[in-house]
């Protein structure tokens, strides 16, 4: 596991993690059997489009 060689102040570590900022998910569009389309996130189209999960 790497390690760092100098250790980071508080204040720089606050100053960092006060930046982070969650990205909404992309929304894919997927055609369904009935000819609808729907937009579900990336990672749940191949789990749609064979019927393990029915999009609301």
């Amino acid at each position: 596991m790497a390690l760092p060689k100098v250790r980071t102040s508080r204040a720089n570590t606050h100053a960092r993690r006060s930046q982070w900022e969650a990205q909404a998910a992309q929304l894919i569009a997927v055609h369904m059997p009935d000819g609808e389309a729907v937009h579900v996130p990336h990672s749940l189209v191949k789990a749609v489009r064979k019927g393990y999960v029915k999009p609301r």
